[in-house]
């Protein structure tokens, strides 16, 4: 394994065509908007759960790459389970819960990646995660439609003669979202995250969309990569100013975008900052 030894800024862009990208629990499950703007939202813990799951299925439970959030995990017992460990259990009790962070780093990437809040009973602490992701908004405002459907079975038997339910399900049409990303060097080397940890990344930001499929989100595609690389651990340049220079825009003749043809997608590599380089993994 090698430290990682570089900042790195990023812009991620995806699509959904005819699906839900995330739904708001608040607002009866509808695709998530800004309120005032009608910009789509898609909240950065919604695209963590599909980086774990990506991770969790690529790696299959192997050592060091296990999963702590997770659905209907216990934290208390994982948190338990480390503290029986040899390393932790033998160490004092000034540097046990630092030794626990240690092994909880060790085991599982998404606290190595995204950190945690241990807050079990009388072990307390937190990991500050390396990798933190901003809420993805769409480049336009989106239109979120409420379709009927039918069900034609029945759940009882004593329902089988009654006419047919009906339900609901929300979509958007079309909208093509923009994140931004941070990797922090000097958290990793807190954490463990090193440059293995990184290049999981980069494949569940391309792939994870197509092992998380569900007739909700429709047709959800990861579409642009742009990762800006520092020289130095601390940067050489601020985020803001490298992210400004990729621009997203709707082509003119396309008045309702229905595809990601209908933007043109610009990174301005000239005059880069000293230290600063940028690659367009897709």
């Amino acid at each position: 394994m090698s430290e990682l030894k570089n900042r790195y800024d990023f812009v991620y862009l995806f699509d959904v065509q005819d699906g839900n990208p995330n739904g708001d629990p608040d607002a009866a499950n509808l695709p998530r908007v800004d309120a005032e703007t009608g910009n789509g939202l898609v909240t950065d813990v919604c695209l963590k759960r599909k980086i774990r799951n990506y991770v969790e299925v690529a790696k299959e439970g192997a050592p060091t790459y296990e999963i702590f959030i997770q659905e209907k995990a216990v934290l208390d017992n994982l948190v338990e389970d480390v503290y029986k460990e040899e390393e932790v259990k033998k160490a004092d009790k000034n540097t046990q819960k630092d030794a626990a962070k240690k092994a909880l780093c060790a085991k599982y990437y998404d606290i190595r990646a995204f950190g945690a809040v241990i807050a079990t009973k009388d072990k307390q602490g937190q990991v500050r995660g390396t990798v933190q992701l901003t809420f993805g908004r769409s480049i336009d405002p989106v239109v979120s439609l409420n379709h009927a459907i039918t069900r034609m079975a029945v759940t009882k038997e004593s329902d089988r003669d009654k006419e047919r339910t009906m339900g609901r399900k929300a979509t958007v049409p079309y909208g093509l979202y923009r994140v931004h990303g941070f990797i922090n060097a000097n958290l990793a080397n807190q954490t463990g995250f090193e440059e293995e940890d990184l290049k999981l990344l980069w494949d569940a930001l391309i792939n994870m969309f197509d092992n998380d499929r569900s007739a909700a989100r429709g047709l959800m595609s990861a579409r642009k990569l742009i990762v800006f690389k520092h020289d130095s651990k601390l940067g050489n340049a601020p985020a803001n100013l490298l992210f400004d220079r990729v621009t997203v825009r709707k082509k003119p003749e396309a008045s309702s975008p229905r595809s990601f043809t209908d933007y043109t997608v610009e990174v301005n590599k000239e005059g880069l900052p000293s230290g600063v380089s940028v690659e367009e993994i897709i």
